[in-house]
């Protein structure tokens, strides 16, 4: 029987790449580690849509940008979240399924659909994992987050 695709296969199908895994801004230490492996599970800090140290969207949800680049925004921090998780684990394919996750929106005074924007998230996971990738999920509205990023997502997976 053949073997099911791998999670970096399923994301050039998607013509998606990861970015360099999270490091701090320049001039700012941050004294946690982006995953944490803990018996089968592996518990990952807050993430943002980030390259490396480069941010890649800034802004409040509502004003400055919309829901659509919300999502994007979302999708983003998805492929940082995976580029820190290979880099602890060696292999994506290590991730068995995913546990729980929670998000913030940087929203602008009256935005209240956050899970909408959160979605990119999940929608990403799921696509990847497949039914491995059903997840509980939190959608928090924030008036700030770091770095001006416009969503900040952490994550529980089970792992192998």
């Amino acid at each position: 029987m053949d073997s099911p695709p791998s999670v970096k296969s399923r994301l050039a199908e998607l013509g998606l790449e990861l970015p360099k895994p999270f490091a701090a801004p320049p001039d700012l230490e941050l004294p946690f580690d982006t995953v944490r492996v803990s018996g089968d599970h592996a518990y990952v800090a807050g993430h943002g849509p980030m390259d490396g140290s480069e941010i890649l969207m800034r802004g409040k949800v509502g004003s400055d940008l919309t829901i659509e680049q919300a999502y994007e925004a979302a999708r983003l921090t998805t492929l940082s979240i995976l580029a820190s998780l290979e880099r602890a684990l060696g292999e994506l394919d290590r991730v068995t399924g995913w546990v729980k996750a929670l998000g913030f929106v940087n929203c602008a005074p009256g935005f209240n659909v956050t899970p909408a924007a959160i979605n990119g998230f999940s929608d990403l996971i799921l696509e990847l994992w497949g039914g491995a990738g059903r997840h509980a999920r939190s959608a928090i509205g924030a008036a700030e987050l770091p770095f001006d990023i416009p969503v900040e997502i952490e994550a529980i997976v089970e792992v192998r």
